[in-house]
């Protein structure tokens, strides 16, 4: 079956509750622990912000969407001249687990949407692997990961 778009789908279960997850991903001094270095401010609707990143030199003009307490984060950023927006659906899992859905969408099935398709669903995994480790153990995994990378 051929598809027109293409659209970034990834999940991950953490072993935190669903408050302890939203948190972590609104507020810029828990997020800097393990994706941005910083924010210039906390995810609030409609509000801008821009994030910077601990390994390159650019900065990432966020747009914050729709934001539901401990349910839904939702922001639009730029790639390739698109404004794209991105989902994050926080589910609990008793009480104590969340499972952590993302998408993002969406780009034409060409070669430039390949490539982000490759490119962001590589990093919203390691996005959702980093913020485990971060909120499970204390760790930071991002820290040194890309430093092979030119700034």
């Amino acid at each position: 079956m051929k598809t027109d778009t293409l659209e970034i789908n990834v999940a991950m279960q953490v072993s935190k509750s669903v408050h302890e997850v939203f948190e972590a991903i609104v507020n810029p001094e828990k997020m800097s622990n393990y994706f941005i270095s910083e924010s210039t401010g906390r995810m609030e609707e409609n509000k801008n912000l821009i994030w910077k990143f601990p390994e390159f030199s650019f900065e990432v003009p966020v747009k914050v969407g729709k934001i539901k307490q401990d349910e839904l984060i939702s922001f639009h950023w730029e790639n390739s001249g698109k404004n794209l927006l991105v989902e994050i659906n926080l589910s609990p899992i008793g009480d104590n687990f969340t499972l952590v859905k993302i998408s993002e969408k969406s780009m034409e099935n060409n070669e430039a949407g390949l490539q982000w398709l490759s490119g962001n669903s590589f990093g919203w995994s390691n996005f959702l692997a980093c913020l485990k480790a971060y909120l499970e153990f204390g760790i930071n995994l991002r820290k040194g990961s890309f430093d092979f990378m030119e700034k």
